[in-house]
Parts: C-alpha cells; structure tokens; sequence
C-alpha cells in the first residue's frame, strides 16, 4: 500500500495476493432490537492451498463494538487478536477452525446507507462494494466464496417479515421478556457459494406481488415482489419484465434460474438503482415501481431495464464472480451488454442503440476524456465506491459488443457457454472471459484486451478519394494521453460500414462476416493506419461506424449533402442519428463562434427536418431522437475553453429559432399526436416523446398557442409522461400559469416521493443563473431531505450535471451552492458525495475566471472531506 491524498490508501491491482485462508460456510444471527442490533457469525475457515501458509487473518470491521471472540469455541484473551484501524487480526490459527464473533451495531445511525440500514421503518443491506465489513468481522473482498445460512430475529409486530439469501428452511416464534410470539425468527439457507458482497437482508412490514415462473426444465419458481403497502399497485410492471427477463435468458444465453424463489424489494433510500444479491434483489424504489399515473414512459422502460440487468447478474456477476475489484466490469459491462440486448429485443432495435450510444457519447465519453479517465480494467483505486463509473458499465458493455461481432453471434454464444461452465462457483478475471472468447472462436485476442487496460476514447480520423477507378478509404486511430497513461498502444476497432451511391441506395459489398449484412462490409482495424479500398461508383457516401460497432470519436469531414443524404436515406438507425447530430453541432458551432444568425441556421436546417417529420409516423421514437438538439452539456464539450454563458445564448437562439421556423409542424404534432386512451406500447409511448419535443419547440417558438396547449394538456393528462411533460414546457418556457401548475403539481403528488423527485428536477434544470436562488430556496423545502439520495440527486444533482447556465453562474453563486451542498452530504453519505463532486470534473477546460472560482470552492471543501470525496476532488484539482 502507498498513500494519497489525505492520507488515503491506495489500492494497486499488481499486488493482489489471495487470501490466507478460505471461508467455507458462514452462520449469521441477526437480532435486531431497538438502538442495537447484535450480529453473531460463526466463520469455518481453512488455510487457502494457494497461499503461502500463515498462521494469521485479518477480517475487515468497520464501526463494530466487539463483545467477544472465540476460536473453536474457546473465547480468545486480547494478546490473540488486534482490533484497529477497522482490521481485526487474529494470530495462532489452526489449518481449519471455525472463529466465532459477536458484535453490536445500529442501523438506526447508518446514514452512509452502507451495510445493515434503516429505511422508511424497515431494516435492509447494501453490502457492494464493501458493506459487509458494517455488519460483522470477514475478509470483506470478493474472492473469498462461502455457503451462507442466516437467521434473522426481530419484533414480530414490527418486522413481520424476515428476509435472507437463498430459501427458507426454518422459522418460529421466541419468547421476549415471559411473552410468547412477541418476537420471532426465520432462517434462510443460501447453497451456492457468493462473496459477501452478494449477501441480503430485509426486515419490515410489507406488502407482496406474488407470482410463479416455470423455468425451461419444469421447475417451479416462486416470484415475490416486495414494496410498502401504498406502492403494492406499482409492481405488476416489475413483475412482468422479470418473468420476460427470465424467458430471455433460457432462450437467448440457456442460464435458467437456479433457486426455488427469487425476490425484489423496494427501498426508498439507497445509493444506487439496485442490488443483484443471490435470490434476494434489493432496489431502489425509483428502479422497480412503476405506474402510468406517477411514472413517466421513461421510468418504465428503466424499471425493465434495471429489473432485468439485476437479474441476468444471477450467472453474470454471482454464479461467476470477479476476483477482485479491479474486474469489476468483468461482470457489469457484461450485464449491461446483456440487458441492453433484452430491452432491444423487446422493443425497437433502432431507438435502443441510438439511445445507448446518446448516454455513452454525452456522458461516458467526457469522463473518458476527463480528469476522472480510468481504463476499464484500471491499474489502481482509493475507494471502489468511486469506480462504479460509467466506464465500467457502459464502456465495460462496448467491449463485450465488439467481441460480440468479432466472434458472431453463434460462436458468442458458444463463449459464454464455455464461460459460465469452466468458471460456475468461481471468482474470475476479464481475461477469464476473453479466454473463453478466444477458445471457441480460435481468434488471438490479446491486442484486443488493450481495451481493458487502456483508457481514453479513441479518436478515428477517416479520408477518402476516388483514384483510378476506386474507391479508397484511409483510417487513423490515436487515442490522446489520459491522466497516468500518456502513451498509447493501437487497439482492435470493427468499423462497420456501408457505401451510398448519390441516389441513396447501398453499394454492392463483399460482406465480411463479423455480423456485416448485405451492402455492409467490417474492416477490422489493428494498426496505427490502414486503407481499404472498393470497386464503386464515384460520388459515394460513407455509412461509417454502423451500429456504432466500436467506442470511438469519428472524424471524418462530411458534406450537408452527405449527412442530409444519410439522414434521408440510411437504414441505419445510428448513422442517421448521428448524420443529424452532426448538422445540428454545425450550426450551434457557427452560433457560438461566428455568427448570430440563428434564423438563417434554423432556415438551412429545415428542408432536411421536415423530410424526418413527414416520416415521423413510421416510428416516432426514432423522430423524437432525430428531432432533438443536443443539449447544452454535448454542446460546451466541444468548445473550450467552455464559457457555458455563450453556450446557452447559442443553444437558446437555436431552439427559438427552428421553433418558429417549423411551427407550423410543431402545431400539428402538438395537436395530432394527443391521444384519447391510455396505451403503454412502445409505438404509444413514441408518439408522446415527439408530441412531449413538439411542445418544447413549440413554446421556445413563442408560439401563442403553446401555452394553451400545455395547460390543457397539464389538466387532464393520461399519464405521468404528458403531466410532466406540460409541466417542464410551462416552468422552463415561463408560460403562463407555471407557478399554479407547480403548486398544483406538488399539492397533487407530495405523497408520492418518486414523483416530487421529478419536481424538484423540473425546477432545478431550468436553464439562466437565476435558478441558483431558486435551488437554493429549494434545499430549504419541508420535503427536501438531505438523507435521501433520490431527492439529493433530483435537486441538487439535476442542477449540477444538467444545468450548466446556471451551476456555471458567471458570478461563482452555484459554485458556492455545489460546494455548501457537497460538505453537507459528505457528512450524511460520503458515497453519494464523491459521484455529486464528479459534476465538477470540467473544471480543467473552463474559460479563467469561473476555473478559477471553481478551484477555490473545491480546494476549501476537499480540507475537510471524506476519502471518497478527497479521491474525486483530488483527481480534478490535480488536471
């Protein structure tokens, strides 16, 4: 170990060491009581034959009050064993033994949300990445595998149900002070081996969605969704998109499911959006309630998203685990790749790529290029808690895509088989999984696995000419340093592309395997330049990245006619995307370094906009997402230094100006798409995206009519998705009546704290500093709550890394609102601190004066702040 800032450990992934010894089986007891709850685990330890032999153990122990200690039931004296600096030591250990320890904690205090907790009168866990050391002594890494068998005790009017991995195998009522059935006890048996990080726990009154799912060889699962009463209504959603999730992968990856229940429970207060642990998931409420009422199309489609990552995690990530932290993408990447394919699969192919590729290019991609930039597989850590990134996930996910379409889809699946069957029960690497990758498809991946160790997005220069009768495209790739890697290695890139002739149509290709269709060709690029060249006719338009085959910035230098003939005419969803992505960047580029012609920018773009709207009926999704600016955030990233107050002057003209350049069909949108049923189909929830975007340009138009529109369509909504939807056109616009429809909003829904969160969301992304006072006035408000991480991230989140006009105030004002906010939180729940300071990471590309602003405010709050917010802060300070 060496050390960081302040003093904090760092981490290094080339000095890992298995452990001394191994954990076969765990007994926990749980007691909870009022103030306390006593924790006694009995651990059967053996000498790990892969280790140099040892006769000492260190566990892991945060914030425990160690009563006693025993080993093979004999109490052990304090010159045994050493408790500090949350390590227990114990010396003298046998070749097997079972130690046994029993300790105090008080969920009831455990703001942090990490461990055993108190949320909303129930008690529950969050034991990943390393929670677990919160609720008793255990070598608390994921490598260390054991069979767990959990009794759980408690009041029984109180916490009727009592919850654990696995499935229940004994259960009664205990006497508590001379009355029987006072309180009373459940044990749950867990038989497969997990790391500790996969274990659960839930106690509280509940209500239950119950259903039943019959798995491919006959065997009946019994389905339980838990939630508070109130909320029992918003889980049929959930349920439905388990029993899809759990069809899908018997049929689409053969893994059937392998206890004899599988559980979900709903928790209002929780760091992240949910929790694969072994037959007991715990999410956040935001990620598995859901009801047309009080959630929007979106949330829906998160829910069975989320529902269905957590539980494809059951092969990925707990039947195989990752050895160690630093494969921790081993299994998220995987699973996202996985529950990216589900939800494709369950709806349009097309708009789920683009939207995945839109979330990647406008979020992951700044981190990748930031002072935040880690490989996928990094070299070191100060907190996991701080890697749980975007990289990980969703550049982690790419990776995974990309050997997809190296191997096809048949030897990919033939892989994973290989995979999961070598490696069942067993903590792995992501060379494990490349290996099974490369042992069905006898390809050599090992230039392919820079990808893991590499960080940086990759930027992929492309020319062309047309010379003696071909066609000849050259490609460059070249990844710029990143901070602690400054040279770069030539990766693996599948460029996947097509060729239009001046009419649209494709040319005639060679196809190239690797998934390439008819018209379609795969170059694979593996050095640092390479040309390939086709029998075509002069004047083509290259497709290039189709699908979006590899993670990388695309340079290549395309006409208007070029990208208004892909827009038009490509059959690829991303490429058309991305052709409009391009035109709109143009225009906003001109508008915030050359010109203030907005009219004139808006009049070039409309013969193209209105070829999208004519066909906006075949799949209005798609017309939603080709129809929509890029936000004010993509757009700053390309211009720096970035003065965000140019940026929004620029994006503002826009909008207004093709408002009213097109309102005749933002009108018609607005008025034609309004439906008279309530559908939740995806053709049903498309049309109210566009009709949601054409009330948006509509009222940045100015159009008299706007107003109207949005106040009738804010009274008698069908769902949440048109409520919310009129609600963010009148605030954001200052139409009249948005301060009624606010009060009525919040007089509407203040039970209902998922909804309250979109709330206070609306009013926080309200572009112009002046939103500075009115977030502030906000975190004042009686249902603001500071231990919540939904709301904290509603408000205070929304107005850090969505509004960058006003958290970028000319003046420092939301600087000093980010960092007030930041110290605050810090000392409720250093977790969520650490990912809020992460909004700070354009600090290094700001125009001088608010860099400087910025620096001040962060150096004062990193004095004082937590390891996992000293991490994150000292990173930007650092660029």
């Amino acid at each position: 170990m060496e050390t960081g800032y302040a003093a904090v450990a760092i981490t290094r992934l080339q000095d890992y060491c298995p452990p001394a010894y191994l954990i076969d089986s765990v007994a926990l007891d749980v007691d909870i009581r009022d103030g306390v709850t006593t924790v006694t685990s009995s651990l059967s330890l053996r000498r790990n034959p892969v280790s140099p032999e040892s006769t000492v153990m260190t566990f892991n122990g945060e914030g425990l009050t160690l009563r006693t200690l025993a080993l093979d039931d004999v109490v052990l004296d304090s010159s045994r064993y050493r408790y500090e600096n949350d390590l227990l030591t114990v010396q003298g250990l046998p070749a097997t033994c079972t130690l046994t320890s029993v300790v105090d904690i008080e969920p009831e205090n455990n703001t942090a949300l990490e461990g055993l907790y108190q949320s909303n009168g129930m008690i529950c866990t969050q034991c990943e990445a390393e929670g677990f050391r919160r609720i008793t002594f255990f070598p608390d890494r994921p490598d260390v595998l054991a069979r767990f068998t959990t009794t759980v005790r408690a009041d029984k009017a109180r916490y009727p149900l009592l919850l654990s991995n696995g499935n229940p195998v004994a259960w009664g009522d205990e006497k508590s002070h001379g009355e029987e059935g006072a309180r009373h006890w459940v044990t749950w048996e867990d038989p497969f081996p997990k790391p500790c990080y996969l274990f659960a726990l839930v106690a509280g009154d509940l209500a239950c969605l119950e259903d039943t799912f019959v798995t491919v060889s006959g065997r009946k699962v019994a389905l339980r969704l838990y939630a508070e009463h109130r909320d029992l209504d918003k889980l049929d959603h959930a349920m439905a998109s388990l029993k899809n999730a759990m069809r899908w992968d018997e049929q689409t990856y053969g893994r059937e499911y392998d206890l004899d229940i599988y559980m979900i429970v709903a928790v209002s207060h929780f760091n992240m959006g949910a929790m694969e642990n072994k037959g007991l998931n715990i999410f956040n409420t935001s990620c598995v309630l859901a009801h047309p009422a009080t959630t929007t199309d979106a949330g829906f489609q998160r829910v069975e998203s989320v529902v269905a990552h957590e539980y494809f995690h059951n092969w990925s990530g707990n039947r195989v685990t990752c050895r160690d932290w630093f494969q921790l993408s081993l299994k998220e990447g995987f699973t996202v790749f996985r529950d990216q394919e589900f939800s494709a699969d369950m709806h349009s192919a097309a708009v789920k790529r683009v939207e995945d590729v839109d979330f990647l290019v406008n979020h992951q991609f700044p981190e990748d290029q930031g002072p935040m930039a880690h490989a996928v597989r990094p070299e070191k850590y100060q907190k996991i808690d701080n890697f749980y990134t975007l990289t990980i996930y969703e550049k982690g996910a790419e990776i995974v895509r990309m050997q997809y379409h190296l191997l096809g889809a048949e030897n990919f699946r033939k892989a994973t088989d290989h995979y999961f069957e070598i490696n069942d029960g067993k903590a792995v690497t992501c060379d494990d999984f490349v290996a099974s990758m490369e042992a069905v498809s006898g390809y050599d991946l090992s230039q392919f696995k820079r990808w893991y160790s590499q960080a940086g997005t990759p930027i992929l220069t492309v020319t062309d000419e047309y010379r003696d009768g071909q066609y000849h495209l050259r490609f460059r790739q070249h990844t710029p340093a990143t901070p602690g890697q400054e040279q770069k290695q030539p990766l693996v890139i599948p460029i996947r592309l097509a060729l239009l002739d001046e009419q649209g149509a494709p040319c005639a290709l060679d196809a190239g395997g690797n998934g390439a269709a008819e018209g379609e060709q795969v170059v694979i690029m593996d050095q640092a330049e390479q040309t390939v060249s086709f029998n075509v006719p002069a004047g083509v338009t290259p497709s290039l990245l189709r699908g979006f085959s590899a993670p990388v910035v695309l340079d290549y230098d395309y006409s208007v006619d070029q990208l208004a003939r892909l827009l038009a005419y490509d059959s690829d969803g991303y490429c058309r995307w991305n052709a409009a992505q391009r035109l709109y960047f143009a225009a906003l580029d001109r508008l915030v370094t050359e010109t203030d012609e907005a009219d004139a920018e808006a009049a070039a773009l409309v013969p193209v906009l209105e070829q999208v709207i004519a066909r906006s009926d075949e799949d209005p999704a798609q017309a939603a997402l080709l129809l929509s600016l890029p936000g004010e955030v993509a757009l700053g990233d390309r211009h720096k230094p970035l003065n965000p107050a140019s940026i929004h002057r620029a994006h503002s003209a826009m909008k207004k100006a093709l408002g009213k350049a097109l309102q005749s069909h933002w009108l018609s949108l607005s008025e034609n798409l309004l439906a008279t049923e309530l559908s939740m189909d995806g053709r049903a929830m498309g049309r109210r995206q566009l009709r949601n975007l054409a009330l948006d340009f509509l009222a940045a138009g100015e159009h008299p009519e706007a107003g109207r529109l949005a106040v009738e369509l804010f009274e008698l909504p069908l769902c949440m998705s048109e409520e919310l939807g009129a609600l963010r056109a009148l605030v954001h616009h200052g139409l009249p009546g948005a301060d009624q429809a606010l009060t009525q909003f919040a007089d509407r829904w203040q039970d209902e704290a998922l909804v309250m969160d979109q709330w206070f969301a609306v009013q926080a992304s309200v572009p112009g500093a002046h939103t500075v006072e009115q977030v502030s006035r906000l975190l004042e408000h009686p249902a603001f709550d500071w231990k919540t991480p939904n709301r904290v991230r509603a408000l205070v989140g929304t107005f850090t890394n969505g509004n960058p006009s006003a958290f970028h105030a000319e003046n420092g004002s939301g600087y000093q609102l980010f960092s007030a906010a930041l110290s605050r939180l810090d000392a409720i729940n250093p977790q969520v601190a650490a990912r809020l300071a992460n909004g700070a990471a354009r600090l290094p590309v700001l125009e001088p004066g608010r860099k400087a602003l910025l620096t001040e405010r962060l150096a004062e709050v990193k004095k004082t702040a937590s390891g996992n917010v000293v991490e994150v802060l000292g990173r930007i300070l650092a660029s």
